[in-house]
């Protein structure tokens, strides 16, 4: 069983006095990453938020009736929280009134989990994203060399637990995956009204990753208004489908202030939106896949490692562009990504010129640990 890169970070806020919150997609290992924590605890009560036996158990829950519940449990873990009605409000209760007893709650769509715990728990809980395996996390599972070697599978078929683990079936999963887990929490939200539509804003957006996104121009194609999209987006990245990347300014004339470019978490969600299966060497968005890899891989280091770098992208009015920038303690770090190692490139001049002072690498599938692991 792959470990993941979060279980000792979550392992030394237990029993802190704070309720532990984790977040993420449907089916990327939060149930598993819960039962490989607390595979050594007993007095361990589970409940699953999707059973309405669970859900009827929480209505109008008083403190006496709670306390019956959980009774000698030592600690309470609720599985995909955000179907309980009033949520914080509840887990709240349980943190309050038993302080000694150590609550973990995941659920799938933060969109809904987060707006009805933040308030309650205030001060009162620790939160963690999961996403799919990440490169480190696959480093650690077997070796560089082999996971190095394994690049051009994830980036057609990416990174789900399913995924990896069960090579020969990566199409079938991801079939289900995009089928039958992807929209289930986001069409069960009140502010999709046009799910057709959604469907179609999700494969326009994976045909321009790598590009950058208008909200108008994605509104023509989807026959949508651009506002309905704006909140599209918004929906997509509260459900850890896609992410969106602002660019890069400092108030140069030159320099584009307010574009945005949009990536997925997930490669293989991606291929799946557009059905398009192909290997690395047949395609002609090698390219696009390659940055959308390197670029969700460094969301998910930030993530983990607590690296609160900030993440940008550069162009300029003259078309000049750089793919990824990190900036932290006032060192602006560039890297042009490109998935042949023998293209050359360098720092456009004029950024150079503007930031003397930053630094540039070219990151290829042969040093791609340069930017994933050792940063």
């Amino acid at each position: 069983m792959i470990k993941r890169s979060i279980e000792e970070f979550i392992r030394k806020q237990l029993f802190s006095g704070r309720a532990v919150v984790i977040m993420g997609a449907r089916q990327v290992g939060k149930t598993t990453l819960l039962r490989q924590l607390l595979a050594s605890e007993d007095k361990v009560l589970w409940m699953n938020g999707d059973e309405p036996d669970v859900n009827n158990l929480f209505e109008n829950i008083t403190s006496t009736r709670l306390k019956a519940i959980i009774g000698a449990s030592r600690i309470v873990v609720i599985d995909e929280a955000q179907r309980i009605a009033d949520i914080g409000i509840k887990l709240k209760l349980i943190t309050d009134q038993l302080p000694e007893v150590q609550l973990l709650a995941s659920g799938s769509s933060s969109f809904e989990l987060a707006n009805k715990i933040n308030e309650p728990l205030t001060g009162r809980k620790w939160e963690f994203k999961l996403f799919p395996l990440s490169f480190a996390e696959l480093v650690a599972d077997s070796n560089l060399l082999e996971e190095k070697r394994m690049i051009p599978h994830r980036m057609v078929y990416g990174s789900y637990p399913d995924v990896v683990t069960h090579q020969g079936n990566e199409i079938a999963i991801l079939r289900e995956l995009t089928q039958s887990y992807l929209y289930k929490d986001i069409l069960e939200f009140d502010k999709i009204h046009k799910p057709d539509k959604l469907a179609k804003l999700l494969q326009a957006l994976a045909y321009q990753v790598g590009s950058e996104v208008s909200f108008n121009e994605l509104a023509q194609l989807c026959d949508l208004d651009a506002k309905t999209v704006a909140n599209y987006v918004t929906i997509l990245e509260q459900a850890y489908i896609i992410f969106r990347l602002g660019s890069f300014s400092r108030n140069l004339r030159s320099e584009l202030k307010s574009s945005r470019k949009i990536y997925f978490y997930d490669n293989g969600i991606r291929n799946a939106i557009i059905g398009n299966f192909a290997q690395v060497e047949n395609r002609d968005d090698v390219g696009a896949l390659f940055e959308n890899y390197v670029i969700a891989e460094c969301m998910k280091r930030k993530e983990y490692t607590g690296d609160y770098a900030n993440s940008w992208f550069w162009r300029n009015t003259a078309k000049q562009e750089i793919d990824y920038i990190e900036e932290k303690d006032g060192q602006i770090n560039t890297f042009e990504l490109k998935w042949n190692p023998k293209r050359k490139c360098s720092q456009p001049l004029s950024f150079r010129n503007a930031y003397p002072k930053a630094s540039f690498t070219v990151i290829h599938r042969d040093n791609i640990e340069d930017l994933l692991l050792f940063r």
